[in-house]
C-alpha cells in the first residue's frame, strides 16, 4: 500500500492532463478506501431475526464494523425507503452502493460546514468565507460550476493546510459533523443507505470533499467506507498538494470503477445516487442508477434514460423555480451571520 502510494506521489508531480489527474484522483481514493478496509475488516451479517436489519450502538452492520450508532437527525421513527425502489440482493458479496454526498445525503455542501469550522478554528479570514459563500451563491443561482471557483477554491484549501498536522484536521471534522452536520441528513437519503446495509450489501460515500470529512460522515451513517479527495501528507502534515485532483465529476467514476475492480464487485448489480449532472459519468456506470434531489440538467438526462427519480425536498414548484435564488440569498446571509456570530463571540471571549 505505501508502496503505491508513493508511486502515486511521484505521478503527481508530473505534469498531466486532466483526464490523467482524474484517473490517478480515482485510483488515489481506492487505494486509501482499500487501506481502510483491510485496517477494520468487514464483519459478518448480525440480526436478531429474519429480515431485521437495525443495529444497536457499537453493533456491527452487514457494511462495516461500525462502533457507533449511524446517526438520523432527530429522534424519532427510523425513515423508509420511497417505494419502487430496486430490492437489492442480499448478502450478493458483488453488489454494493455508491452514493454521492452535497445535496444527495446532505443538505448543502460538506465543504462549506467544514469552512465555518476552519474559519472558527484561525484556519479561514472572514474574506475567504465570503468569497466561498459567494461562489456558492453563485453555483446555485445559475446551477452549473464555475471551472475557475472550483479551481480557486482547491488552491485556498491546500494553501491553508499546507505545513499543518493532519490529526488537526481530523478533530475539526469531528466538531463540525457533531454540531453541524448531523442534523443536515435528508431522512429520505438515510431510509436508502439502510436499505442497502439491511440487505447485506457494501455502501460507499462518493464525494469532492476532503477525505477526512468524507470518512467522518460515513462512519456516523454506517457505511462501509468513503471515497474522497485525496490530500498529499507526510511524517503527519499536510504538503499542500493532491493526489491527483478533486474527487468529482469524471475522478468518481474512476474511484467507483478503481474499488470495484478492487474489491471484485460487478458494477451491474451495484447502484449509485447524486443530485449533480456532474455525477452522470459514475450514474452511466452501475446497472442501477437513481437521481436524488436533481439539478435541472440531470432531471432532464434520468427522464432520458429513464433513470429512477427520488425527490425528498418540499415545495416542487418553489425547487424548479423559486429555490436557487432563494438559496443564493441564503448561502451568503448565512454566512455573513455566522461570521458575525463568530466575531462577536471572540469580542466577548
Amino acid at each position: 500500500m505505501l508502496d503505491d502510494m508513493a508511486v502515486l506521489r511521484r505521478l503527481t508531480q508530473a505534469r498531466r492532463s486532466t483526464t490523467e489527474r482524474s484517473a490517478l484522483a480515482g485510483e488515489a481514493a481506492a487505494a486509501a478506501a482499500e487501506a481502510a478496509l483491510r485496517a477494520e475488516p468487514l464483519a459478518p451479517l448480525t440480526t436478531d431475526a429474519p429480515g431485521a436489519g437495525a443495529t444497536g450502538p457499537g453493533t456491527a452492520t452487514a457494511a462495516g464494523t461500525a462502533t457507533e450508532a449511524p446517526a438520523t437527525g432527530k429522534p424519532g421513527k427510523a425513515p423508509k425507503a420511497p417505494t419502487e425502489n430496486h430490492t437489492p440482493d442480499r448478502d450478493d458479496p458483488r453488489a454494493a452502493a455508491f452514493f454521492d454526498c452535497d445535496n444527495t445525503i446532505l443538505r448543502g455542501a460538506a465543504i462549506f460546514y467544514l469552512g465555518v469550522g476552519l474559519y472558527r478554528h484561525g484556519f479561514l479570514t472572514r474574506r475567504d468565507i465570503a468569497r466561498f459563500a459567494w461562489q456558492q451563491a453563485m453555483f446555485r443561482l445559475h446551477g452549473t460550476e464555475d471551472p475557475d471557483h472550483i479551481s480557486d477554491a482547491r488552491n485556498t484549501a491546500l494553501g491553508i493546510v499546507a505545513g499543518k498536522r493532519t490529526a488537526d484536521l481530523e478533530a475539526i471534522c469531528e466538531e463540525v459533523f457533531e454540531q453541524v452536520v448531523a442534523d443536515k441528513i435528508w431522512p429520505g437519503t438515510r431510509a436508502l443507505v439502510q436499505m442497502h446495509l439491511d440487505a447485506g450489501q457494501r455502501v460507499w460515500l462518493v464525494t469532492a470533499a476532503p477525505l477526512e470529512v468524507a470518512r467522518i460522515i460515513a462512519r456516523r451513517l454506517g457505511m462501509t467506507g468513503a471515497l474522497g479527495t485525496v490530500a498529499e501528507a507526510r511524517d503527519g502534515h499536510y504538503t499542500g498538494r493532491l493526489v491527483g485532483d478533486l474527487l468529482h465529476g469524471p475522478a468518481k467514476a474512476a474511484a467507483v470503477r478503481a474499488l470495484a475492480r478492487r474489491e471484485r464487485l460487478d458494477l451491474d448489480r451495484c447502484a449509485a445516487y447524486s443530485d449533480s449532472a456532474n455525477d452522470i459519468p459514475m450514474l452511466s456506470l452501475v446497472g442501477h442508477p437513481y437521481v436524488v434531489n436533481p439539478d435541472g440538467a440531470l432531471r432532464r438526462h434520468a427522464r432520458a434514460q429513464g433513470w429512477r427519480v427520488r425527490d425528498f425536498r418540499t415545495g416542487r414548484k418553489a425547487a424548479r423555480v423559486g429555490l436557487p435564488a432563494a438559496a443564493a440569498l441564503g448561502v451568503a446571509a448565512g454566512a455573513t451571520a455566522a461570521a458575525v456570530a463568530l466575531r462577536r463571540r471572540r469580542v466577548r471571549g
